[in-house]
């Protein structure tokens, strides 16, 4: 089974749950640990793979709660940072239908330091780029940057996942989508939703904005479609995978659910590479991940709500 190296942020989620989605009218808040790279090695670890988590933290009660919650949910924590700043936090209202408010503090996550030491380890392995703070400046950025060149020249499998939020890029769509095509056309495998990949490629119509993505580089693509499934997509070949009906109360972590189910597959078959090659495998795959993430919006918070593996392969 190869590793899983996921990089980028893990943060406080302030919760208000059943206060509707404006954060403005919210009174109550609940302490989860999140952050799409952190909650992404949580679903790999989950379902017994080996996921890694390399990010920053405050040197702060904050910091070590979250750093505890990964090490209880088996993540790999030892390329973990901390840091003087204090940690970052997300102010997260929920709606009864689970949709979300975001507003982000941001802190810790941007000082992530380049460890030069662990190019050797990324040889053969896979890397999951899911940050949505790292396109934002600091430590984390130049330090994703360089992971990105290490990936490329120890062969490793590469999956990016851009997160987009739009509290963070509002006004400055156009350098994310900039940065974010950077490693699309790096990246063997692209997680989006609908929004990001209309986004990224301004067009409105999933399957063309697909085509749009192959032609920047990136092989195979999953986008997320909700309640619908998810389109895979690759050069040849498109596929609507249909997804379980349940009763969402709470959709944050699906998306990261989803792929990290999706890596965990993958790191299971030897070469990671492979499933380029094989669609019938692919398709199989995500089947299996679009059960993961739909069972994550049936409970709160991210990581609490992320199944094991009895509960996703023995259905």
């Amino acid at each position: 089974m190869k590793s899983i190296y996921c990089i980028g942020e893990l943060l406080i989620d302030f919760v208000a749950i059943k206060q509707g989605n404006d954060l403005s009218k919210a009174k109550e808040f609940t302490k989860k640990a999140g952050g799409a790279p952190a909650n992404v090695a949580c679903a790999i670890s989950k379902l017994g793979g080996k996921g890694q988590f390399i990010g920053a933290v405050g040197n702060d009660p904050f910091g070590t709660f979250l750093l505890d919650v990964l090490k209880e949910n088996r993540v790999d924590i030892s390329l973990a940072q901390r840091s003087k700043t204090f940690t970052t936090m997300a102010f997260v209202s929920l709606a009864e239908d689970g949709e979300r408010d975001f507003v982000f503090s941001r802190g810790a996550d941007k000082k992530l330091k380049y460890d030069s030491s662990l190019k050797k380890q990324l040889k053969g392995n896979i890397v999951h780029f899911g940050a949505a703070t790292a396109f934002l400046g600091g430590g984390l950025e130049e330090a994703y940057d360089r992971y990105l060149f290490d990936t490329l020249t120890q062969q490793a499998f590469i999956s990016f996942d851009p997160n987009y939020r739009e509290d963070l890029w509002r006004g400055e769509e156009d350098c994310f989508i900039k940065k974010s095509l950077r490693f699309v056309g790096k990246s063997h495998l692209c997680k989006f939703s609908e929004e990001e990949i209309q986004l990224i490629t301004d067009e409105s119509d999933i399957e063309k904005a697909c085509n749009i993505i192959h032609e920047v580089g990136c092989p195979v693509i999953c986008v997320t479609l909700g309640g619908k499934g998810t389109l895979v997509s690759t050069i040849d070949q498109k596929t609507i995978v249909e997804s379980i009906k349940v009763t969402p109360i709470d959709t944050t972590g699906a998306g990261d659910a989803f792929i990290g189910c999706l890596l965990y597959q993958i790191a299971n078959i030897g070469d990671p590479h492979l499933i380029l090659s094989n669609y019938d495998q692919l398709i199989e795959m995500v089947t299996i991940a679009n059960r993961a993430g739909a069972m994550t919006t049936t409970g709160y918070g991210a990581i609490p709500s992320l199944p094991d593996y009895d509960t996703v392969f023995n259905k």
